[in-house]
């Protein structure tokens, strides 16, 4: 029957390989929670500030203003034509209509 040699070094080696893979994948796992918890306080954060001005103006409908400025309706027919839902001549006969009226 054939023996083969022992080989201590080679078989400590693979053990602490295999050590080390397991730290880097913990780390990997603690970076991945991480930036979850850091994703879900940035929603958090991004949703609370939305919820407040829906609020706001329930309470003073007095405020607002009756007429919007020429400025934001121009904005807004830019906006409209940038989303291809008006045409380019339909824009500028809404844009001479708000300039003249």
């Amino acid at each position: 029957m054939f023996l083969r040699p022992r080989r201590p070094l080679l078989g400590a080696a693979m053990l602490g390989g295999a050590a080390l893979a397991g730290r880097a994948s913990q780390r990997a796992s603690y970076r991945e929670q991480e930036q979850e918890q850091r994703l879900d306080s940035l929603e958090r954060e991004a949703a609370a500030p939305a919820a407040a001005p829906a609020a706001a103006p329930a309470a003073a409908p007095a405020a607002a203003p009756s007429e919007p400025s020429l400025v934001s309706q121009l904005k807004q027919l830019s906006d409209l034509k940038a989303a291809g839902a008006l045409s380019a001549e339909e824009f500028d006969a809404a844009k001479q209509k708000l300039l003249a009226g």
